[in-house]
């Protein structure tokens, strides 16, 4: 999704829904990113050893791919403006034990929130923190 705002603020959106793992898993990656330039997130999400990170790595590039297709933005002066994760849905699966009684499962979903802005906006987006 791509939201216009005047004539000088522009951003990308992207969101990716029901994502297999925890939201606290998710959120250790993004609060790891959030504010950082396009290029330093790339390196930051190659090189962490966390699972969390690939799925987290494709949104990045799919913004970066949006910003550069719909909007002609360049991704070397872009920033992550807004990064978040939200809670998803309980997948409830049951494991048999012993004695026929079952166990719950819960599997946790995630949404992860992705924004890009340029450079040139950085400035509007630091002083409203």
């Amino acid at each position: 999704m791509i939201k216009k705002k005047g004539k000088s603020s522009t951003e990308v959106k992207v969101v990716a829904q029901n994502i297999h793992m925890s939201a606290f898993k998710a959120r250790r990656v993004i609060d790891q990113i959030r504010g950082r330039s396009y290029e330093e997130t790339l390196m930051i999400l190659e090189l962490m050893p966390y699972r969390a990170s690939f799925p987290i790595l494709k949104l990045v590039y799919s913004v970066a791919a949006n910003a550069n297709h719909n909007l002609k933005l360049n991704e070397a002066d872009s920033f992550i403006s807004k990064a978040e994760v939200n809670g998803g849905a309980l997948l409830k699966r049951l494991r048999p034990r012993a004695r026929g009684r079952s166990y719950p499962i819960k599997r946790p979903t995630c949404h992860i929130t992705i924004v890009l802005k340029d450079k040139s906006n950085k400035f509007l987006y630091e002083s409203k923190i």
